[in-house]
C-alpha cells in the first residue's frame, strides 16, 4: 500500500498517519486511495479504536491546491467524500489528533472523527471562500453540528484561523493539550476508550448516527425499539466490578 498514509497497530488501536510531510500533508488522490485501503481493512478487522494524525509539522494543510489547479481524475464521482464517510462510519471510536495546520479539506477530514484532540499549536480554518470553493466533503453538515450554525457561518465567511484553545472554547475540539503532552494525551484517551466495551461503542455510534436530526420523540422511540441491548461481555464486567472474579473484562 502507498506510503502516503502509514499504519501502525498498538494495543488494539490503529494509528493512521498522513505522510506527505514535505507538502504539509496536503490531501491528494494518493492520500485518499491509501486512506480508503486502510479504512476498509480496519472495518473488517479487530481494532477497537482508530487515531488519525499527521506526520511532521501539522495534521494537514488541506486539499492540495496544485491538484485542484491541474485537475484531478478520481476513480469515481465524489470519491474523496465517500472515503471520508467510510472513516466516519467505522464502528469503533475514531480520534482526530490535530497539531499544526488543519485547513479546509483537512478540517473536513478531521470532522469525520468522533473526538477531536487538539494540540495548542493546532490551527483550524475553513478557507473555501478564500479560493472561491464550496465544501463537498461534509463541512457544511458536520461543522455546524460541532460548533453551532452561527459559529460555523463565522468560520466559513471570515476564513479566520482558530487556535487549539479557541477550538476547545467553541466546541470544535474536545480537548486541547500542550504540544509536549500531545502523544501522552492520545495514549491516555485511547486507554480510557479501550477500558470500556467495544460492543457498546459500536452500538452507541450506530444510535447516534441513526437518530441525528430526528425530533426528540422520534429519537427516543428509535432508541427504545432499535437499541442493541446487552452485550456479550456484560456478565464478566459486572462480576469483575463486584469482585467475584479477578479476570479482566473481555474486549
Amino acid at each position: 500500500m502507498s506510503s502516503a498514509v502509514l499504519r501502525h497497530d498498538r494495543d488494539d488501536v490503529v494509528h493512521l498517519t498522513l505522510n506527505r510531510s514535505e507538502k504539509l500533508n496536503a490531501l491528494n488522490l494518493e492520500v485518499f486511495e491509501a486512506l480508503e485501503g486502510h479504512v476498509k481493512d480496519i472495518a473488517g478487522g479487530s481494532a477497537r479504536a482508530v487515531v488519525l494524525r499527521g506526520a511532521g509539522r501539522c495534521f494537514s494543510a488541506g486539499h492540495d491546491l496544485q491538484d485542484i489547479a491541474v485537475g484531478e481524475n478520481p476513480p469515481r464521482p465524489n470519491y474523496q467524500a465517500h472515503v471520508i464517510e467510510l472513516l466516519a462510519d467505522l464502528p469503533m471510536p475514531v480520534i482526530s489528533a490535530v497539531h499544526g495546520h488543519c485547513y479546509t479539506g483537512a478540517l473536513e477530514l478531521a470532522l469525520a472523527g468522533d473526538v477531536i484532540l487538539a494540540a495548542e499549536s493546532a490551527k483550524f480554518a475553513d478557507t473555501h471562500a478564500k479560493w472561491a470553493l464550496t465544501p463537498v466533503w461534509g463541512l457544511s453538515q458536520r461543522l455546524p453540528r460541532r460548533v453551532g450554525t452561527y459559529k460555523a457561518r463565522e468560520m466559513m465567511f471570515t476564513c479566520r484561523t482558530y487556535s487549539g484553545r479557541e477550538a476547545l472554547s467553541i466546541g470544535l475540539a474536545n480537548a486541547c493539550v500542550a504540544d509536549g503532552e500531545f502523544d501522552s494525551a492520545i495514549d491516555n484517551l485511547t486507554a480510557e476508550i479501550l477500558a470500556n466495551s467495544s460492543f457498546s461503542h459500536a452500538a452507541n455510534k450506530r444510535l447516534l448516527r441513526e437518530t441525528d436530526g430526528l425530533s426528540l420523540s422520534a429519537g427516543l422511540s428509535h432508541e427504545i425499539y432499535h437499541s442493541a441491548g446487552v452485550g456479550p461481555d456484560v456478565a464478566q464486567r459486572i462480576a469483575a466490578f463486584t469482585g467475584r472474579t479477578k479476570q479482566k473484562p473481555p474486549l
